[in-house]
């Protein structure tokens, strides 16, 4: 399965743009010229909507997608609950919310023949998903292709940040390829299953219950900066089309914190044409273009934002993804790390690959930190005693790629995040050994 995914993937050819009205066939015609929902449409396909967005929200904002399909989503059996793994939603109440420093080692290997979803495991979160609002953290390990199921989410859209292995993720709307260093969005309800480019496969999900991602205004920084719209790279329609005789196809449908499956006779990803705005859509965080300072002290960290959630209250999101991509440090008589820090917004930090100017030890791929609201935090007692004493010549941070989800309200853990063996204990120990160093 995964060099046949990876010859798949290599060829591989994209739309690109964030937020465009794309369309695309996979056989010319398919899609209606003039009209949504023609009496007769073409080819002898369904057309059907799929709203990311009430109908009456504002244009900007407005998200959703005409579908030309072999088979109508209404065409299906009843929908059985099955059990949720390790999948935990908002509202968390299992334990309390933890006002320390907590940090995990990443998630032990799978057992054998783990896919996608099954080897999706819940961290933590906030909000309210019957709500629509807040969000939730997963991680994944897997060592096997998702087959002959798909998966779609009615709670939220999956921001999906793979961290070892990459992935190929055949979506309703086409096909998409995601390896370390980039990051793939399935909005929410649309289905998808999960192939294996490699052996084995290890990431972040951020599902995120409120307002869709958009890309974040500019202000004063203007028209250009951060991740760039053409960056963004959406899939070309391709469908799945087995004939009256395809083998049954599990779809497993995460609805209001529950797992629900049902077996349809045909499969799901059988469009064959689209147009619209809610699409799914991969990005290279390589691409993103880093500000920062070229005079004195550390930005603060919203300048290495690359998509946001946003709230009813301008400015303070539901959610952010920020990534601390590759760049250079040239502040003069600044201490260039991120400088210590008690935040009203809560901070989920993970780490792609290398290391974090900010931690020295103990933060390695595939684990994360979690510190809440007004938690104090900063850089460990190696960093600051090597940044302090540092020759303050251009330096450039080029062997780590960490990311961070910030999210308005605290991240509460679930059970078997605040009981796991990959628990760092100790976290705390960073920061012992700070010295006094005031003379008045």
């Amino acid at each position: 399965m995964s060099e046949q995914a990876r010859k798949t993937a290599e060829a591989l050819e994209y739309l690109t743009g964030f937020g465009n009205e794309h369309s695309s066939e996979a056989v010319p015609g398919a899609l209606p010229l003039g009209r949504n929902s023609p009496q007769r449409a073409p080819l002898g396909l369904y057309a059907e909507q799929l709203s990311g967005s009430a109908f009456t929200e504002p244009r900007s904002r407005n998200r959703r997608s005409w579908l030309y399909r072999i088979h109508p989503s209404a065409a299906h059996p009843p929908f059985t609950r099955i059990d949720n793994g390790g999948v935990r939603t908002a509202p968390f109440t299992e334990v309390p919310a933890d006002p320390n420093r907590l940090r995990w080692n990443p998630l032990p290997d799978p057992a054998p023949g783990t896919d996608f979803l099954a080897g999706l495991w819940t961290l933590g979160g906030n909000g309210d998903a019957a709500q629509r609002a807040g969000m939730a953290i997963h991680l994944y390990a897997a060592n096997s292709s998702m087959t002959d199921r798909v998966f779609s989410d009615s709670d939220g859209e999956l921001l999906i940040v793979p961290e070892r292995g990459g992935l190929l993720l055949r979506t309703e709307l086409g096909l998409l390829a995601a390896r370390p260093g980039e990051v793939a969005l399935i909005p929410r309800g649309v289905r998808f299953r999960v192939e294996l480019l490699d052996s084995e496969a290890r990431g972040y999900v951020c599902e995120n219950y409120g307002q869709p991602f958009e890309l974040p205004d500019l202000g004063p920084i203007g028209a250009n900066g951060l991740a760039a719209a053409r960056d963004f790279r959406a899939p070309v329609a391709a469908y799945e089309d087995p004939g009256a005789d395809g083998r049954p196809t599990e779809v497993v449908n995460k609805f209001c914190g529950n797992l629900w499956s049902a077996t349809y006779a045909h499969s799901p990803l059988d469009v064959v044409a689209w147009h619209g705005s809610h699409v799914p859509y991969v990005y290279d965080l390589r691409r993103f273009n880093v500000l920062g300072t070229i005079s004195y002290d550390h930005p603060d960290p919203s300048i290495f934002t690359v998509l946001t959630s946003p709230s009813d209250t301008p400015g303070l999101a539901g959610v952010d993804f920020v990534v601390f991509a590759p760049r250079w440090l040239v502040g003069e008589d600044t201490f260039r790390p991120p400088y210590f820090h008690r935040n009203v917004m809560s901070e989920y930090m993970g780490l792609i690959e290398g290391a974090y100017d900010a931690k020295a030890e103990g933060f390695v791929p595939g684990g994360g930190s979690l510190h809440n609201m007004m938690s104090a935090h900063g850089p460990d007692r190696e960093t600051f005693d090597r940044a302090s004493a540092a020759e303050l010549k251009p330096q450039r941070i080029d062997d780590g790629l960490a990311f961070m989800f910030e999210t308005r309200w605290p991240i509460t853990a679930t059970a078997q995040a605040a009981g796991a063996d990959h628990l760092q204990p100790g976290y705390d120990d960073v920061w012992q050994g700070l010295e006094r160093h005031f003379r008045p």
